[in-house]
């Protein structure tokens, strides 16, 4: 059995050399309202080397270039990854163009360029709270939005890949074919204590993922072999919804809480796991009136997620 110990960094898929350039703002002038409303702004953050790779027009260009591989586009929106070269260096980036936005946000991002209304500024805004927070996150290459004319909204985000690294509802059946069934049941256990830590961490803070299923934790590929240190090595993706909610704090960490023990339901996971994860979670707590009523809670909306995605298969399996 190998241990491997040696932390990932926070922010980036590996540890970075010094010669990585760091993450740098670089916002354009968002001009007056008059100009938002007749002739359109752009608000644009990029990293020092983003030009290198996407050449001095990419502000140009970005909406229309053409990225197909791992493409997925539905109601205005769409993903894919982007390979680039520049001088014998590789980027590959997540792409996410958001071409349709409802009028409103874009009438709000006109009289309030610095909020943030679109998609991707607030995902941008997200991912670096949560780095400076310490959380091992993917990092933001570049972002940016166009504000008008005539209240049109449009933005961007691009992501670093996380390289060589696999989402948990993959590598956790995949650990379970390769690894022998004790190191395996040692595998999970640091595991499922660094999922509770992570979701513990955001929802002591009042910050509720709201898509926090095993498929945006992210692992490498090499700790598949072994038995890691889990801390900082376990990634969280799709900052998109990501919010403060500190008054109605019960009601997002149950559906949270919900949505992770849905995604549970895999090859490799068990009842005895499902139990680490809340002693994790919840520690002393778990025996108070707090812990039994959102235990509840969480159990109900797991089952809720499970019934509708039953009933949604079952529908989609007749149409076809």
């Amino acid at each position: 059995m190998s241990q491997i110990d040696t932390p990932l960094s926070a922010c980036a898929s590996e540890v970075e050399s010094e010669a990585t350039p760091l993450p740098t703002v670089e916002p354009l002038d968002p001009g007056t309202w008059w100009q938002r409303l007749c002739h359109g702004v752009r608000r644009l953050y990029a990293r020092a080397d983003w030009s290198e790779y996407a050449g001095e027009n990419w502000p140009d260009q970005i909406m229309h270039a053409k990225v197909t591989d791992d493409f997925h586009a539905k109601q205005g929106r769409s993903t894919a990854r982007w390979s680039l070269e520049s001088a014998g260096k590789q980027l590959v980036v997540y792409l996410k163009r958001h071409y349709e936005l409802p009028w409103w946000r874009g009438f709000m991002a006109t009289l309030w360029p610095g909020r943030n209304w679109s998609p991707a500024m607030q995902e941008r805004y997200n991912l670096e709270w949560a780095c400076q927070e310490g959380l091992p996150v993917p990092e933001v290459v570049v972002a940016g939005e166009f504000v008008g004319p005539w209240g049109k909204l449009q933005s961007f985000l691009a992501i670093e890949e996380l390289t060589g690294m696999l989402p948990l509802h993959e590598a956790i059946p995949l650990a379970a074919r390769q690894l022998d069934p004790t190191t395996f049941r040692k595998w999970k256990a640091g595991l499922v204590r660094e999922v509770a830590r992570l979701a513990r961490f955001l929802h002591d803070r009042h910050r509720f993922h709201k898509d926090l299923y095993l498929c945006h934790f992210f692992i490498a590929r090499a700790d598949i072999s072994g038995v890691p240190t889990w801390t900082n090595r376990v990634f969280m993706i799709d900052f998109h919804r990501l919010a403060h909610h500190p008054i109605t704090r019960a009601f997002w960490t149950s559906k949270d809480l919900g949505q992770l023990l849905y995604s549970s339901e895999i090859e490799g996971i068990d009842a005895r796991d499902r139990l680490r994860f809340w002693r994790a979670y919840l520690g002393t707590g778990r025996n108070t009136l707090r812990g039994r009523w959102l235990r509840h809670l969480a159990l109900t909306r797991g089952e809720r997620y499970r019934k509708h995605n039953a009933k949604a298969a079952a529908k989609k399996a007749a149409a076809a």
